[in-house]
């Protein structure tokens, strides 16, 4: 179907008005999670909100301002070994669904801080070189432990354990629940309420592979970013596709009422999500955008993530350097070799970097394993790749990047 025959939606006239009147009566949300029923670990009185700094907007700034944050930016989105600072890397990507999924709760009366929170934290345990990065970092923890690695169950473990900064249940629920890859008509809340039921999910994520897709976060606010994870990257990752050569336009990509373009896309699904959950307990699509969506995101497989997501190098060699990599730190680690990365730029930088973990306390309460996995999942692209050419500079070349010239040659 042709681009231009797909009109941009618009929030329905009913739907507007009950908007305009609700904000005009000063009518709450009444499923909006209340900024006073905020839970958190430790009754901390420097937490305790305050009309200058909110319970979420604490979150927030927690969040921004962990170390792990800064590494965002060094993450592989889509595309791995290119240097282009045109496409989306994963603290674009965090941004972007922020922003969706603000404008989807505004409209819908929700929780914009406790939306912005879980946004923002909720790609923190990403490894380097996105989803395939997870995959082999994975392989190589279930091969020598049984147990199951997860990015949206390590953003919980660096917010929460590793730099232990008192974020909210609410918060760490949605992070952990916001995976945008199982894709549903309708979202309707978990009931974690408690720390003891947060953790007994964790724990069923990290030993239960098909424990995740059963994951449901326990606010609509969680709702709205898990959603918005999808909407921030079907559309913006067809257009790095494009930029990056990958595709030469959206002709092959199909669809009835959601849009090929990133544009669209966002205002199509906003306008549908909000004229379907307006003052419900869930949040919901169209059968019709749905089924749309489902074919987007099948159609970026297709298209992208299955031939270019890792751009200029092989799948099987970089799954190798994850597993040399892996070996040989968790070798150093088990004969306490003290000059080694792990100890140097891991176990001594997170003792600086934590509040909450001693050397020794993290060395010897944490199964050596975890640690690795702690290291290797912290690291950007780059940072990996320098790292793989220290441990073994006879193939340092091994993989080559894409180079901001590489096509003046």
């Amino acid at each position: 179907m042709p681009k231009e025959t797909i009109p941009y939606l618009s929030i329905d006239a009913e739907i507007e008005a009950s908007i305009l009147a609700d904000r005009a009566a000063g009518r709450e949300n009444p499923y909006r999670f209340r900024d006073e029923d905020v839970v958190r670990r430790e009754a901390n009185p420097h937490d305790v909100a305050t009309i200058a700094r909110p319970a979420f907007a604490r979150d927030i700034e927690k969040i921004v301002n962990v170390p792990a944050y800064n590494r965002y930016a060094g993450k592989t989105q889509v595309f791995s070994f290119v240097e282009n600072d045109d496409i989306c890397r994963r603290g674009l990507h965090v941004q972007l669904v922020s922003r969706v999924a603000r404008g989807i709760g505004r409209l819908l009366g929700l929780n914009c801080d406790l939306i912005e929170s879980i946004a923002l934290g909720h790609d923190l345990g990403h490894t380097p070189f996105g989803h395939a990065g997870e995959r082999f970092l994975s392989s190589c923890y279930h091969e020598r432990t049984g147990r199951y690695f997860n990015h949206n169950v390590h953003s919980v473990r660096v917010l929460d354990q590793l730099y232990r900064r008192n974020v909210s249940l609410q918060t760490l629920d949605g992070v952990l629940c916001h995976n945008g890859e199982f894709a549903q008509q309708e979202l309707k809340r978990g009931h974690v309420t408690t720390f003891d039921e947060l953790d007994a999910l964790v724990e069923d994520c990290t030993a239960n592979e098909k424990a995740i897709a059963t994951l449901r976060p326990s606010t609509l606010e969680g709702c709205v970013v898990r959603v918005a994870d999808m909407i921030a990257y079907v559309g913006k990752d067809r257009q790095d596709a494009m930029d990056m050569g990958a595709l030469s336009s959206l002709d092959a990509f199909e669809s009835t009422v959601m849009g090929k373009a990133n544009a669209q896309i966002i205002n199509n699904l906003t306008a549908d999500i909000v004229n379907e959950s307006y003052g419900t307990d869930r949040i919901a699509m169209s059968e019709a955008m749905f089924e749309d969506l489902k074919r987007a995101k099948r159609q970026n497989y297709e298209l992208i993530y299955n031939k270019e997501g890792l751009a200029a190098s092989d799948g099987i060699t970089v799954g190798q350097m994850f597993e040399e990599v892996y070996e040989k730190l968790l070798g150093d680690l088990m004969a306490d070799r003290e000059e080694s990365a792990i100890f140097r730029h891991h176990i001594d930088y997170l003792a600086r970097k934590s509040r909450s973990i001693t050397r020794e306390r993290y060395v010897d309460a944490t199964e050596p394993n975890q640690i690795v996995v702690d290291y290797i999942a912290s690291m950007t692209d780059s940072y990996f790749m320098a790292l793989y050419a220290h441990l073994f500079p006879e193939r340092a070349n091994q993989v080559q990047l894409r180079g901001y010239c590489a096509d003046l040659r």
